[in-house]
């Protein structure tokens, strides 16, 4: 299993994730041509995504998946929750309602969803299985529970969000609403939640560490790594991503 990102962050989010003859992109956030020209650095193309799975109906998630799976004729999975909140929007574009509480098969792949506290209508993260390996996504959510610290466990591969620093969101320029909401138990986790939850989970297991989703007005690489590093003790590659360039493609052996 190998898995990639487009872009992550508040301008727009897409990752793939590839076993066997199955490639599956989970959120489009990008235009039909920001997303082919992110797809040709993969090495991918439209043509070669065979389901799209949609964790919430914000735009940085939400903007280019009607698009992309209109005009290619793309599966969408998505919340009952998730797609009638875009009631306005039309719905002929290929679509599969999912249970939030039941995993489902694309292709060679067994997908789990998992509900997160976000301010959105039944948004849920996503667990990938293949034969002998766990990944794990884990962005936009503003709090951590039992359930979920379990779900993300025993992965093989996970990108996780540590999207604050919290003293830079109380001192910049957001708005102070806003700042609520991203802080709040709804919004997005911080370093220091992120850090919290990786001491947790089995790290011995981690081949592949991602942090994603990072503010670029409320946080800085250098505060993300002074929170992760100190408790990433596994033998496992750590990275980055960005909104610009995502991350290439990373295997999973």
């Amino acid at each position: 299993m190998r898995f990639a990102s487009l872009g992550s962050g508040s301008k727009g989010n897409a990752t793939l994730v590839e076993w066997r003859d199955t490639c599956i992109m989970i959120d489009c956030g990008f235009s039909i041509k920001d997303t082919t020209r992110r797809l040709d650095k993969l090495g991918k193309s439209p043509s070669d995504i065979d389901a799209i799975l949609v964790t919430h109906e914000h735009s940085d998630h939400w903007k280019g998946v009607v698009p992309l799976s209109a005009k290619f004729g793309i599966d969408v999975y998505v919340t009952a929750g998730c797609l009638y909140s875009r009631s306005a929007e039309d719905k002929t574009f290929p679509c599969n309602i999912i249970d939030s509480h039941r995993e489902f098969q694309v292709g060679d792949l067994v997908v789990t969803p998992v509900p997160v506290p976000h301010d959105a209508r039944e948004p849920v993260q996503f667990l990938f299985n293949s034969d002998h390996h766990q990944l794990g996504i884990l962005t936009d959510l503003g709090s951590l529970t039992p359930h979920i610290a379990a779900a993300y466990g025993n992965c093989d591969g996970l990108l996780v969000e540590a999207n604050h620093d919290v003293d830079m969101l109380h001192n910049g320029p957001y708005p102070d609403f806003l700042k609520d909401r991203v802080a709040g138990p709804w919004g997005h986790l911080n370093n220091q939640q992120t850090a919290n939850l990786l001491a947790t989970i089995n790290q011995q297991r981690i081949q592949q560490l991602v942090i994603g989703h990072i503010s670029d007005k409320n946080n800085s690489l250098d505060k993300v790594r002074s929170a992760v590093e100190p408790v990433f003790s596994g033998d496992g590659n750590l990275y980055f991503a960005c909104q610009q360039q995502g991350f290439d493609w990373l295997e999973l052996s």
